[in-house]
């Protein structure tokens, strides 16, 4: 039984009338609090109790990240759409279908340029609500077009991975992303330009073992998840049994996988201060 939803709410609207939203509440996966939807928003969806910081939205993060909110999109295209016509209880093209229609959103990757503290910055967002943020070859497609754009401007780079890793539903076509994204962070580095990472949670699979552990600073959100593949699947494999936490961003910062772990309120900025320092510019 839902208490929240069986009693708590039903005692509510009997004082109130039926005008109470569904989602006042939303409960901490962590701590297992409850937290006023208004007040975890704006918390910056961190839980004021645990301090656990929960996903964050595309549009949130933008608007959070880039000066007055304003990022122009830049527009790219994927040639293949369901290079295998895969099917397994349901056809890829209709799960393309289904995601582009719950996120208004063409594939998991949301690319554009702004400026962060009047640095000009081009960005690459994955949508975890596009298939878990993904990577098959629309998302390949539209790294690279982020990438050449911000060489051919001379813009720094930044990369926020949120991603269960490589899409299946498109087999070998999405484990060529892989290089392909690596080939556009050498271009970026290749024109001295900064290169920065920020690893929120998830971060795994093909993701992580690629543009994602490349940058130049590896800033994280605090308790992301950032590895290849799953834990029980390690230990599984390896037959031992692996530290707690061990593929959290603080136990990363510990063994030198990551350079920082920064606070939601404190992103801007850092990664304002650090593009800074790169580029030798206040501004």
């Amino acid at each position: 039984m839902n208490w929240l939803t069986n009693f708590v709410r039903p005692k509510i609207r009997a004082l109130v009338g039926n005008n109470v939203p569904d989602n006042l509440w939303e409960k901490c996966p962590e701590c297992e609090q409850m937290i006023f939807y208004k007040e975890l928003t704006e918390n910056l969806r961190v839980c004021p109790h645990c301090n656990n910081h929960l996903r964050w939205g595309v549009k949130e993060r933008i608007e959070n990240l880039f000066d007055s909110g304003e990022f122009t999109r830049i527009k790219y295209e994927s040639r293949l759409q369901d290079p295998l016509k895969f099917k397994d209880n349901k056809r890829y093209a209709d799960r393309l279908k289904s995601s582009r229609e719950k996120t208004e959103e063409d594939d998991a990757l949301i690319i554009g340029h702004g400026r962060i503290d009047g640095h000009k910055t081009v960005a690459v967002f994955f949508d975890f609500n596009f298939m878990g943020g993904s990577m098959g070859t629309a998302v390949g497609e539209a790294f690279i077009s982020a990438a050449d754009f911000a060489v051919s401007k001379g813009y720094s780079f930044l990369a926020i991975p949120c991603s269960g890793g490589a899409r299946m539903q498109e087999g070998i076509f999405s484990l060529m992303q892989m290089p392909r994204t690596v080939v556009a962070v050498n271009k970026i580095k290749e024109a001295e330009l900064p290169y920065l990472v920020l690893l929120t949670n998830p971060t795994t699979g093909g993701v992580s073992a690629s543009f994602a552990m490349l940058g130049d600073i590896h800033i994280a959100e605090p308790g992301a998840v950032i590895a290849f593949t799953g834990q029980r699947v390690i230990e599984g494999t390896i037959r031992e049994k692996l530290p707690a936490g061990f593929q959290k961003s603080e136990y990363l910062l510990e063994h030198g996988m990551v350079d920082m772990v920064v606070h939601r309120k404190d992103l801007k900025n850092t990664i304002s201060k650090i593009i800074g320092i790169l580029t030798h510019k206040k501004y």
